[in-house]
């Protein structure tokens, strides 16, 4: 793991990241706990895109259940019962 004092970039400025961000992901060390993390503009790309495509599998994998009868519709109220009969 790359980690880096925040009072390192205070001293030296973004500058004191370019040789870390270059092996990876870099974690800032704010009173001795991991307070943030810088990722390169590509790796943060990758992970929004990531984001994009699991949201994507989730709603046609939930169309797929409707489609197929594995779900139910019903209002808020009835599932509220459902929940409390389980209970």
């Amino acid at each position: 793991m790359n980690t880096i004092p925040a009072q390192e970039i205070k001293r030296r400025g973004i500058a004191a990241l370019d040789d870390l961000i270059a092996h990876g992901d870099v974690h800032v060390i704010r009173n001795n706990k991991p307070q943030y993390v810088v990722l390169s503009e590509a790796r943060y790309q990758a992970l929004l895109e990531a984001q994009d495509e699991a949201y994507t599998a989730r709603v046609l994998t939930s169309l797929a259940d409707i489609q197929a009868g594995r779900a139910q519709r019903g209002t808020a109220a009835e599932l509220l019962k459902e929940l409390d009969q389980e209970s």
